[in-house]
């Protein structure tokens, strides 16, 4: 992966396909045809028992289980020159990485990524925090007290608390509040009505507002309005804080795609369709009509949305085979059809396209359509941008004690009231203001700062060049540290996962109107025939996980999931679960946690 290759001047964004197929040159899983995009390579159909569509988290998770179980008849198709899908990193100077994606584990207990990392000796057991001292300044350079600080966050924390709880109990919010920020809003203006100093209740304000951009990132939207009030206890947090892996996120991809064969993942494969209900003809098998199939449209629903019990576990058995030799293909199986002209055909597909893509493509991906109640959910649900902006120096500048700058903007200068939904999203005025959703400034060693925004602004910024970027930055940190000699950045790399073809965004989130029923919807598999007696299609994916989207142990679960779904018959004694037999409870207890 990316930490293995020679440093290199980025391309325009790094995360665009040029830089990571130098990291995935290296890495794992990139077999030797997987640059040809030749007539012959059209010419050829290929069969697998199971066909993995996307080597992320969630395809390589499914892989491994599949392995695990026996079952090494299947093949990854993945878009990319690399796996990893949103886990990439890529080199600086020194021997630094830094992350382009996910960033930590969220979370210890019941979290497989972070059994994975103590398995593989990727966690530091004497775990020593590093001093983290936050300082928060104004746009003019006034520091704040830490006391007010502290003040303020406490209060939003206990804010945000209330907001989780509607999910579980059954008493309603106030009238006309239907948001997170609406209702965080509604509370900070009450905590702030006691207070007398207008300077001082601005002060706390803009405190308010650096955290409320904060949860902007953490959360994956433009504004903690979009966020629906009711759903936001659905997201489940693992205790334990926030992991950082000593030697990147990224190295977590190392024990995963190390288990899968090389000629088992296609890189540079984009899907273009996927035929998933087909039936026998005198000229072989076809896809079924969309129109003809509306007449049975009661039993179709049924076939999509209802998994057949294990009562009738001896019908389908022809295509349960482990060896690709004696796999029989069922009257069902799916053709996929890829952009170079390669044809797939599998007994089943798990299919971890991420969300963001299947927004802009679910209407010809797949042939028929989907249900309409999946189309529904996936328009329903939201998929924002949020990226990083990497800064490195030549030398430190930043005082020795602080971990990070916490950028208190003065957003009240501009009169929300007065400036429309239209005027905020116009280019007139993001190329005025996109850096304002900069919360802060974190240091992640001595030479090297990250910086994030979200939303509209993260996409705007996706626009300018890394020089224009670089110059931004350089003249806030001027301004909020009052040192006009804050040197320029010799590097900066910023992250563009909305203009990626193969993301569309970064993570999911349930916006106003939506609802976790949405995300259920989308794990729902799709079965051929009513008679089917397991799927053709199951899906995978942070956004098929209903208590942990937008996570990596949400991809990694919804893996694991549809390889056991697809193994349910073959294996009718016990199915393999992940285990080396090491007692993780004894090193947990060794681990400082936050």
């Amino acid at each position: 992966m990316g930490d293995k290759a020679e440093p290199t001047t980025p391309a325009p964004s790094p995360t665009e396909e040029g830089l990571a197929d130098l990291a995935a040159s290296v890495g794992p899983g990139a077999p030797g045809n997987n640059n040809s995009s030749n007539s012959s390579s059209s010419a050829v159909s290929t069969n697998a028992k199971i066909l993995i569509i996307g080597a992320g988290m969630a395809g390589l998770s499914a892989a491994n289980h599949l392995l695990q179980n026996g079952c090494d008849d299947f093949l990854i198709v993945e878009a990319r020159g690399r796996v990893g899908g949103r886990i990439v990193s890529i080199p600086l100077s020194n021997n630094q990485k830094v992350e382009l994606g996910a960033n930590w584990i969220h979370g210890v207990l019941g979290n497989p990524i972070f059994e994975l990392a103590m398995q593989h000796g990727l966690v530091s057991v004497v775990n020593v925090p590093k001093p983290h001292k936050v300082v928060a300044t104004t746009e003019d350079g006034h520091q704040v007290p830490f006391s007010i600080l502290q003040e303020i966050y406490e209060a939003y924390v206990c804010f945000l608390r209330r907001c989780d709880e509607y999910f579980l109990c059954q008493y309603s919010p106030p009238p006309d509040i239907h948001s997170v920020g609406e209702h965080i809003n509604y509370e900070i203006e009450i905590f702030l009505s006691s207070v007398q100093d207008p300077k001082e209740k601005r002060l706390k304000q803009s405190i308010f507002n650096c955290l409320l951009k904060r949860e902007t990132c953490i959360t994956g939207c433009n504004n903690m309005n979009e966020v629906d009030l009711l759903e936001l206890g659905s997201y489940t947090e693992l205790q334990g804080g926030n992991i950082v892996l000593p030697s990147g996120y990224s190295s977590i991809l190392r024990p995963l795609s190390g288990q899968i064969p090389q000629k088992s993942i296609l890189t540079k494969c984009p899907v273009k369709r996927i035929h998933w209900k087909r039936k026998k003809t005198f000229t072989g098998l076809e896809t079924v009509d969309e129109h003809s199939e509306n007449e049975e449209s009661d039993d179709s629903e049924k076939t999509v949305t209802e998994i057949p019990t294990a009562g009738g576990a001896l019908r389908g058995a022809s295509v349960e085979s482990n060896s690709s030799s004696n796999c029989d293909y069922a009257e069902g199986n799916v053709r996929v059809d890829c952009e170079d002209g390669r044809v797939f055909h599998a007994a089943h597909v798990i299919c971890t396209i991420p969300l963001g893509v299947l927004k802009h493509t679910h209407k010809t991906l797949f042939d028929p359509e989907l249900p309409q109640f999946k189309q529904e959910s996936i328009e329903n649900l939201m998929f924002g941008t949020v990226d990083k902006i990497y800064l490195e120096y030549e030398r430190p500048f930043l005082s020795a004690d602080i971990s990070e700058v916490m950028l208190l903007w003065d957003d009240d200068k501009r009169d929300m009231h007065t400036t429309t939904e239209e005027e905020l999203a116009s280019e007139a005025y993001l190329s005025k203001n996109w850096f304002k959703k900069i919360y802060s400034f974190a240091k992640m060693t001595d030479t090297l700062l990250l910086g994030w925004v979200s939303g509209r602004e993260a996409e705007y910024m996706e626009t300018l060049s890394h020089e224009a970027v670089a110059e931004k930055c350089t003249e806030i940190l001027r301004s909020f540290l009052q040192d006009p000699y804050v040197p320029k950045p010799k590097r900066c790399v910023c992250t563009s996962w909305k203009s990626q073809d193969f993301t569309g965004g970064a993570y999911t989130s349930i916006p106003v109107g939506a609802t976790q029923e949405d995300i259920e919807n989308l794990a729902q598999p799709l079965y051929a025939t009513p008679q089917a007696m397991k799927p053709a299609i199951v899906f995978a994916g942070e956004h098929t996980h209903s208590s942990f989207y937008s996570t990596v142990h949400g991809a990694y679960l919804s893996g694991r999931t549809a390889a056991q779904v697809l193994l349910a018959n073959d294996e009718p004694d016990e199915i393999i679960m992940e285990s080396d037999g090491s007692d993780l409870s004894a090193w947990i207890q060794g681990i400082a946690l936050d």
